[in-house]
């Protein structure tokens, strides 16, 4: 005991006064042992103590009751004051008689310290915290019991802290949301990731709702213990509702302008057809009154003019209608799917966790890689909107084997499957019945076009394999894409391109000569592209490859020149056939270089264009 130096230990007689005294009790006071032994142990209290009997009162409590404890302050020998822990307890012999009493005490200034800067920074906290008003700020038991509240929370839920301390915070959900286990599946994610946030309806204490943007944090002790919750809630009712107001603001613009779009587009091929049939019509009228040979040969050149024209304008409507073939190639869908994930989670939304479970062992399909894209972002757009109040969509792909008559609309085979699936509202047996038909919509006017599934269904279908879907009321939504798997020898085949006509873009800036180049191509039987420069010319290959010849001015606006741009193409596109065109004669341009392509001069006969199509 006499070594002990963390504790100081002494003995008192029955009167108080030291009879032993160890090397932690001269550490702690600053009195030598000579010095302590015979002094009442009251000079170590301070006068204020002294004053008020506490030393006496201390030796009669611990007589009486068997022990004495307390904190206070002491006093050492050079005047400086510390905070002491001190324990007495009286000392008897074995025939009970009292002969003094054992003193420990222990200097814990530090520990007081410590401990009073934790309260005051406690008390600063929980008045900065009671101050706020424009957040609900509270604290949740691991159970979701209310411990404490907030002015904030009194002013936007309208209950005071008597009214809810102890109670569950699920009452200020609504009621379908407690009878889905939305308080206590927010706990749940909470606990286990951390945090959970979301938005949705609350309802006040007066039975009105408000819209809420909650976060829920875990709190854990020292040990990992989970001891509570942190809630934090925000009224953002008017936000919404301003939201709203220019959502239907943006709504109502969008059909109109969409109305207006349909209307020219209506009129103009109305218009364009007219003339089309103004043309043909008369061309049969002269045709019937026995016209002499050159006239019947010039109304006929008129009349198939018309029909190539019609043609041509039914064309340009399949591709607005999205009617265009496919151009499938050998992918790999992992890594299209991987390559695209940054667009499909910004097209989920905050309020929506995005999953990708990719099957490592996946199999190659042969596919059109940006109407795939344009399809799986459209399922993506569908799940977000079935779960306006937030959930999960998980992307997944698998390799799958189908028997006969497993799925109605598929063959028995190998297929790699990609599934959308949801956790929104699901659809009914009818709607679920109807989802691939054109233009039916559950959404409200103005929120769909009733062309989404039905057009993902139309490419996978053309694409040779099927869609299903998985649904229930209530349970959420799994959309399955089939798509014929492919051996596993199969290498990478450059895109197959189906059937069509061949294409020719004219560069030209002058619109006249530029009506009789086209009039000229189509009469060969290409289909057109036009652009107005070198740098629209490249960005036209860029946006629509499937290009087979490039006919160009050499001299053109805005900074790049017809040998330029034919020098760009050759080297990004060297299969494009090149032809130029300029109103000097060719010896003048050899030493501008054009030498090295197909030359016609200006003004060029559709011989001319003919042969050089012919050539190389």
């Amino acid at each position: 005991m006499a070594s002990i130096s963390d504790y100081a230990i002494c003995m008192l007689d029955p009167e108080g006064r030291v009879t032993s005294w160890n090397v932690g009790a001269q550490r702690t006071s600053g009195y030598c042992e000579s010095e302590a032994i015979g002094m009442h142990f009251s000079r170590l209290h301070t006068p204020d103590d002294c004053n008020a009997g506490l030393p006496g009162h201390a030796l009669e409590t611990a007589l009486r009751e068997g022990r004495f404890e307390c904190e206070g302050w002491r006093v050492r020998k050079d005047g400086t004051r510390f905070w002491a822990s001190v324990v007495i307890d009286p000392i008897y012999t074995p025939d009970g008689e009292h002969i003094g009493y054992a003193k420990v005490s222990r200097d814990i200034t530090e520990s007081r310290r410590v401990l009073d800067a934790l309260r005051e920074s406690e008390q600063r906290f929980r008045l900065l915290v009671q101050g706020v008003t424009d957040y609900a700020i509270y604290m949740l038991s691991p159970e979701g019991l209310i411990t404490n509240w907030n002015l904030g929370a009194e002013r936007i839920k309208g209950y005071a802290l008597d009214e809810v301390l102890g109670t569950h915070y699920r009452r200020f959900f609504t009621e379908e949301d407690r009878l889905d286990g939305a308080p206590e599946r927010a706990l749940v994610i909470a606990a286990r990731e951390g945090r959970y946030e979301s938005e949705g309806w609350r309802v006040r204490r007066d039975g009105t709702r408000f819209w809420a943007h909650a976060v829920v944090d875990a709190l854990y002790d020292e040990h990992g213990k989970l001891v509570g919750f942190a809630k934090v809630t925000r009224d953002n009712t008017e936000k919404r509702l301003a939201a709203e107001s220019l959502e239907q603001a943006r709504n109502a613009l969008f059909q109109a302008q969409k109305m207006e779009s349909i209307g020219q587009l209506t009129g103009g091929v109305a218009h364009d057809f007219n003339n089309l049939l103004a043309v043909v019509s008369n061309g049969i009228d002269i045709l019937r009154t026995a016209p002499p040979p050159e006239t019947r040969t010039r109304v006929l050149d008129s009349v198939r003019r018309a029909v190539e024209r019609g043609a041509s304008l039914t064309q340009q409507l399949l591709s607005f209608a999205r009617q265009q073939p496919l151009a499938p190639t050998v992918q790999q869908l992992n890594q299209v799917v991987a390559g695209f994930e940054g667009v499909l989670r910004r097209a989920a939304g905050p309020l929506v966790r995005f999953e990708l479970d990719l099957d490592p062992k996946l199999r190659r399909a042969s596919i059109d890689e940006a109407r795939f894209e344009a399809a799986l972002l459209n399922l993506v757009v569908n799940a977000r909107d079935a779960m306006p109040d937030g959930g999960s969509i998980e992307v997944t792909t698998r390799n799958v084997s189908l028997a006969a008559n497993q799925a109605a609309t598929l063959e028995a085979g190998d297929y790699v499957r990609v599934s959308v699936t949801d956790t929104g509202s699901g659809m009914a047996p009818e709607v679920r019945e109807r989802a691939f038909e054109p233009f039916f919509t559950t959404k409200e006017i103005g929120k769909g076009t009733g062309l989404g599934l039905s057009q993902v269904y139309g490419f996978i279908v053309q694409s040779g394999g099927g869609v299903t879907i998985d649904t229930e009321p209530g349970r959420g939504s799994t959309i399955n894409l089939f798509l014929p798997a492919l051996a596993a020898d199969v290498a990478q085949l450059p895109a197959h391109r189906a059937a069509r006509e061949e294409r020719v873009l004219i560069v030209e800036d002058d619109p006249l000569v530029m009506e009789s180049a086209r009039d000229l191509f189509q009469t060969m039987g290409y289909a057109i592209l036009h652009a107005n420069d070198g740098a629209s010319a490249l960005r036209a290959l860029q946006r629509d490859g499937e290009v087979d010849v490039l006919f160009s001015d050499v001299m053109m606006p805005n900074g790049m020149t017809g040998l330029e741009l034919a020098r760009e193409v050759r080297q990004r596109y060297p299969d494009i056939k090149i032809i130029l065109a300029s109103g000097f004669p060719q010896p003048a341009m050899q030493d501008a270089g054009l030498s090295e392509f197909a030359f016609v001069g200006k003004p060029y006969r559709l011989a001319d264009l003919a042969r050089q199509l012919r050539s190389g």
